[in-house]
Formats: C-alpha cells, sequence, structure tokens
C-alpha cells in the first residue's frame, strides 16, 4: 500500500513537472513570434516610409521637370511692322532686325523661352493677336488710348509725335499746316488725334482736303515727302529721328510736338503672367547694360538710351 502511494506521488509530481516546463516553453514562443511580429512591423513601416519619401521625391522632380519643360517649350511670338526702323524691320537678306527685335530676343533668352519675330499686316494686328498667329505686339507700340484693348507691358521707351517736312519748306509751325497735305501711317496715332473725334481735330480739318491723309508704311510717305507729292509727315519721334539721320539736312523737325507719349509691349487682354515675366526680364536687361548697349547699336538710327523709361 505504501509503495502505490509513493508511485501515485511520484506520477503526480513528474507530472507537474512537465506541465511547468511546457508552459515556460509556450511561453518564450509566444514572446519570441510577438518579437518577431514587431520587428516585421517596424520594417515595413520603414518601407513604407522610405517608399513615400522616394515617391514624394521623384513627384517633385516631376514637377521641377515639368515646369522646366513648360518654360523651355513656350515661344514669344512677335506680330512686327516690317518697315518701322529702327524698332523693327527686315535687313539686306530679309531677317527681321531693329531695336525692339533684339530686345525681344534677349528677353527670350533671359526667360528660357523660344522666339519669333513674324512681320504682319499693321493694320491686321488685332486679328493676328486674337487668332493667336501671334502672342504680342512689340514694335514702337503706343500705349496711350490703348489701354483697354490689350494687356500691356510697363511703358519701356517715351516717344512723341511729331512733324516732319522737308529743309526748304515754308511750314515752321503747326499753324502753317493749314491747306497742305499731310500724311500719317495707317492706324498710328496722328490718324485718331488729328481726325474727326481726336484732340487736335481742327488742325486736322484745316489740312488739304479737311483731314490727314493715309499711307500703310512710313517709308513710302517719306518717299512722297521727297518727291513733293505731299508737304509734311506726322509720325513716332523714332521714325523722325530714323529718317533724318538717313538723309542728312533733307528733312527738319518742328519744334512743336503733337503729343508725348510710351512705347510698350501689347498682349492679349488678361495676359497679364506673360507681361509680368517680360516687365521683369526687361528691367533686368537695362540694369545689366543689355538696353544701353543695344540703344548705342542703333544710335544712328536716330535710337538714343536717354528715352528709356523702364527703371525701376
Amino acid at each position: 500500500m505504501k509503495t502505490f502511494k509513493f508511485v501515485a506521488v511520484a506520477i503526480a509530481a513528474f507530472a507537474l513537472m512537465a506541465f511547468v516546463l511546457v508552459g515556460c516553453s509556450s511561453g518564450s514562443s509566444a514572446s519570441s513570434a510577438s518579437s518577431e511580429s514587431a520587428s516585421a512591423e517596424s520594417a515595413s513601416a520603414e518601407s513604407a516610409s522610405a517608399e513615400s519619401a522616394s515617391a514624394e521625391s521623384a513627384s517633385a522632380e516631376a514637377s521641377e521637370s515639368a515646369s522646366a519643360e513648360s518654360a523651355e517649350g513656350f515661344t514669344l511670338v512677335v506680330g512686327f511692322d516690317a518697315e518701322y526702323p529702327p524698332y523693327g524691320y527686315l535687313d539686306a537678306d530679309g531677317n527681321p532686325t531693329g531695336f525692339d527685335i533684339d530686345l525681344a530676343q534677349a528677353v527670350c533668352e533671359k526667360l528660357g523661352w523660344g522666339f519669333e519675330a513674324k512681320p504682319i499686316d499693321w493694320n491686321s494686328k488685332d486679328l493676328e493677336l486674337e487668332s493667336g498667329n501671334i502672342n504680342c505686339i512689340w514694335n514702337g507700340f503706343t500705349i496711350e488710348g490703348r489701354e483697354d484693348q490689350y494687356q500691356f507691358s510697363k511703358p519701356y521707351m517715351l516717344n512723341e509725335q511729331v512733324v516732319v517736312v522737308k529743309a526748304d519748306s515754308d511750314v515752321k509751325a503747326l499753324a502753317d499746316l493749314a491747306g497742305k497735305k499731310v500724311i500719317t501711317q495707317a492706324g498710328a496715332p496722328p490718324e485718331e488725334l488729328l481726325g474727326p473725334e481726336g484732340d487736335m481735330a481742327d488742325l486736322g480739318a484745316s489740312f488739304d482736303g479737311g483731314a490727314i491723309q493715309t499711307i500703310p508704311d512710313y517709308n513710302s510717305a517719306f518717299m512722297q515727302l521727297e518727291s513733293g507729292a505731299i508737304d509734311a509727315v506726322a509720325c513716332d519721334l523714332s521714325i523722325a529721328a530714323f529718317q533724318m539721320s538717313q538723309a542728312a539736312d533733307k528733312y527738319i523737325m518742328l519744334d512743336e510736338k503733337l503729343l508725348s507719349e510710351h512705347y510698350g509691349v501689347g498682349f492679349k487682354s488678361g495676359d497679364a503672367e506673360t507681361a509680368d515675366a517680360v516687365n521683369g526680364a526687361m528691367l533686368e536687361l537695362y540694369k545689366d547694360g543689355t538696353v544701353k548697349t543695344l540703344c548705342e547699336k542703333y544710335a544712328d538710327q536716330g535710337m538714343t538710351f536717354d528715352n528709356w523709361v523702364l527703371t525701376e
């Protein structure tokens, strides 16, 4: 009997020890599994964070690349009058040249834009702009009186409307134009200024025929003045300076001015973004001396740096 009790107690003790050992083993496995799981979750989070950062970096690079491509892909198509020296005209080889053409190209280089100079019929400039054939008018383009029709750059050059006659003319003042044949370019400021509704309508009405005559371009106007077909040309100061520089002692400019005004770059109404970019680039070109250099390049055609006004 004692032997049986001893065996029973021994078996019970052995079972208890086995249970404890199994429990400890199970607890160790659970702890190990928990640790491995936490480690896996941490690695997964780090991987996800790295992938997210990589994706954000790639997105930023793509955005910068797209922005650069957009800037480089833009081309400023400048509409200009091919017979408007020294601001815009065609050289002996038929290539666009002139102060405004060079200035526009320098602006495009500064901004990383493409550049194209496109000769246009000045009377069709609005149609060219609205149709998208050009995206700006840049060619001795007067701001005053057109503010509501275009998105203009800041004024960059002073201009005046003047009257030019032959050196031997008996016309010495504006009042002497009464009964004379006076001509200007169609669409140029003098046409409206001296027209029936203009500020100088009375002077215009005193001309031969009761009104100022018009012609497609100033070169033809001065050919008529030289031949004696007309008595005077009303034009921009820059045009007068150019023509007198090319024909010394042939013409004189009346001291009295018709009007003082400014040149600007005309964009489609509402295109403030392009206008602002051009403003900034022109100002930089003034500060780095490019504008002065361009004025000196065309000084023999009547261009002067003294008339530049965009300085801040």
